[in-house]
Parts: structure tokens; C-alpha cells; sequence
């Protein structure tokens, strides 16, 4: 059918890595959009690892930033003391090669002050690290400027990656940046400042290296989208092939399109009638930000005006607050599904969006 993007499929995340690299042969960064499960963090891996299965030379290629990066740091509270809280390092990593001799806390705090308000102590005798603010010593900071803190190590990193001209530092050997969401636990405002700090950086070392970003938040990908839109790239959409492998969808110039993919989803399940219970908390999700984007104070002004829409309302509320897991599915009863379809029909009748094929 004319107009429809292609669909790429591929059998395993090994076969997406291979693509991504392919489309950077000649392209600048590829821009990568796929929800929370569809694999994102084992593809960064999958890329990362590529490089190092070569018969010639063998060896990584990539710097990647991904939830194992988060990983390398670990908290040791004082619980004898209750006073000396810090960050330990995992020193074997080879992330931090040469780090001591890098001296690199300026470059850190110059990134760290634009999104928080707490100094660090690096020792690097002991490979911990101490945070304070104010007068105030080995403070315990919060989950979101933990994360914040090694985004900046991280930004820093890149940084010395870029400026290495003669390709003399300890991160020569790198031709490739693998991002994969960065902004875990950060609100909006922190989220549209670290895409937008992140572009700029891109926008120098682009002629340097190239550059992968995945991410599940669309707001972080719709920024950095915008941003980088001018430079030669690919962006995709990820996602699972209903257990049969992996779709890589063009978003072109509508990346913006999280709640209408995961609209598809629902209605393909409801087509085929594998509802699980977690699929109420995606179509509430769905009509939050439908509202959202109309102005609405209540997610039932979606389907305001609807037959039985008090009825839907009600169950939209009290079947979306279950905690169920995507991880763990659990079949729909044969009532609920019956309500569901009917509440998915309703809504899409009265909101002509047009859905992705993802799914063909």
C-alpha cells in the first residue's frame, strides 16, 4: 500500500545491531524510540559486543551508557556509624581506565551544577566517592541525583572522547557512543535539560563519532530529536514482533507517537482476544494523555459523551489500579475482556488516530 512505512524484521537483537551499524556507515547518530521490555538495554549490548567478535583486531569499539553503567556504583551507608555514607566504585571496570590519572572533576562539576546542588569528593586511594552540600558532609543524595551524578561522569567521558584530536587517551579505541536511557528517575524539567546538554555535545564530536540513543521516555526523544534533526541520521521505532523477533519502524518526521504504537497494541489484542489484566493500565494510560494533550482536567472528557461512559469511566478506575506486572501476565476474565473491547471501540470511534503497522 502506497504511503505505508516499510516494516525491517529482524529474528534476534544481534540481527538489529548489525542494522544499526549498518545505518551509521553513513549516517551521524541513530535515534532509537521502544518502551520499557522490548530489549533496549541487551541491544546496547548486542552493539557493544559486535566489535569484539571480529576475527581482525578484535576489540571493542564502543563506550556504552546503560543500566550496568549504573551498576558500576554502589552505596555504602555507614550502618555501624550512620555518619561516612559514599559511593563505591567498582575500580576493575573498564570504564574507569585511567580515571585516576584523568583527574576528571572539573569536567564532571561543570556538567553536574547545571542539574543539581551537591559538591563530591573523589578518593581515588579508596575508589569511593563522598557527596556534600553546603556544610553538610556525606550526605546520602537521592536515587535521581545518584543517577544524575553518573550521567555526568559519564557526559564527561565523551567529552575527553571528543577533544581527543591525536587520539592519544585511554578512550581512542572508540568509534562508537551507545546511549541507552539516560534520565531514569529524573522529572521533566531535568529530562529536557540533560536531552538538550547531551545534543550540543553530539553536535561537536558528530564529525568524531558516531552515536546510538535509545529511550522509552518520549518526551527525552522527542527533544533530542528536534535537536539533532538537522544532521544526517536514522530513527527508529523498536519493537518486539509479537514473540516472533524484532520490528524497526522509520518514525521520520512523527516521532512522537508512544501512545498510538501502544494503542496498536491494544487493539491487536483485543482483535485476538489476549488480554492480560495489565492492559486496563496501558488504555488508562492512553486516555491521561489524550486529555493531556486536549487540556482536560479528568481522563473521562475522552469519552465524554459516549454511551455507558459513566460505566466505562468507573471501570477505567477501578481496573487500572491493580500492580500488574508486563513480566508476569495474567489472562483476563471473559467479563472484563467483553468491558475492555467495548471501552477500546468506544474510544477509538469517537478518536480517529491513525495507528502505526507496526504489527503487520
Amino acid at each position: 500500500m502506497s504511503g505505508q512505512k516499510k516494516l525491517h524484521k529482524f529474528k534476534s537483537l544481534k540481527e538489529v545491531a548489525i542494522r544499526l551499524r549498518s545505518d551509521l556507515n553513513d549516517h551521524n547518530f541513530v535515534l532509537l524510540y521502544g518502551y520499557n521490555g522490548t530489549g533496549k538495554t541487551r541491544l546496547s549490548v548486542e552493539f557493544k559486543d559486535r566489535s569484539k567478535k571480529r576475527k581482525e583486531n578484535p576489540e571493542t569499539d564502543t563506550l556504552y551508557y546503560n543500566a550496568y553503567t549504573e551498576d558500576l556504583f554502589y552505596w555504602n551507608n555507614d550502618l555501624e556509624n550512620d555518619s561516612e555514607r559514599h559511593l563505591i566504585i567498582n575500580k576493575e571496570s573498564s570504564f574507569f581506565e585511567s580515571f585516576k590519572q584523568l583527574a576528571l572533576e572539573e569536567k564532571i562539576f561543570v556538567f553536574l551544577e547545571r542539574y543539581a546542588n551537591f559538591d563530591f569528593k573523589i578518593d581515588y586511594e579508596k575508589w569511593t566517592i563522598s557527596f556534600n552540600k553546603g556544610k553538610e558532609p556525606y550526605i546520602k543524595v537521592s536515587r535521581g541525583e545518584e543517577n544524575i551524578f553518573i550521567w555526568c561522569i559519564f557526559l564527561a567521558i565523551i567529552q575527553l572522547t571528543i577533544d581527543d584530536d591525536d587520539k592519544s587517551g585511554p578512550y581512542k579505541h572508540v568509534k562508537y557512543i551507545y546511549i541507552d536511557d539516560p534520565i531514569s528517575s529524573l522529572d521533566d524539567n531535568n529530562a529536557i535539560a540533560v536531552a538538550s546538554d547531551l545534543a550540543q555535545l553530539l553536535k561537536r564530536g558528530k564529525d568524531k563519532i558516531k552515536f546510538v540513543i535509545s529511550s522509552h521516555h518520549s518526551l527525552f526523544f522527542n527533544v533530542m530529536y528536534n535537536e539533532l534533526k538537522k544532521i544526517k541520521h536514522k530513527c527508529h521505532f523498536l519493537h518486539k514482533n509479537n514473540g516472533d523477533g524484532y520490528v524497526l519502524q522509520a518514525t521520520n518526521d512523527t516521532p512522537f507517537f508512544h501512545h498510538v504504537a501502544m494503542l496498536t497494541e491494544l487493539k491487536s489484542v483485543s482483535e485476538s482476544n489476549q488480554i492480560k489484566t495489565y492492559h486496563f493500565n496501558m488504555l488508562r494510560s492512553v486516555l491521561e494523555k489524550t486529555s493531556t494533550f486536549f487540556g482536560y482536567d479528568e481522563f473521562s472528557r475522552c469519552i465524554y459523551g459516549i454511551e455507558d461512559e459513566v460505566l466505562y469511566s468507573r471501570a477505567l478506575n477501578l481496573l487500572s489500579h491493580g500492580k500488574y506486572s508486563i513480566y508476569q501476565p495474567v489472562e483476563m476474565n471473559p467479563d472484563n475482556k467483553d468491558l475492555f473491547k467495548r471501552i477500546l471501540k468506544a474510544f477509538l470511534d469517537k478518536h480517529e488516530f491513525q495507528l502505526p503497522e507496526i504489527f503487520a
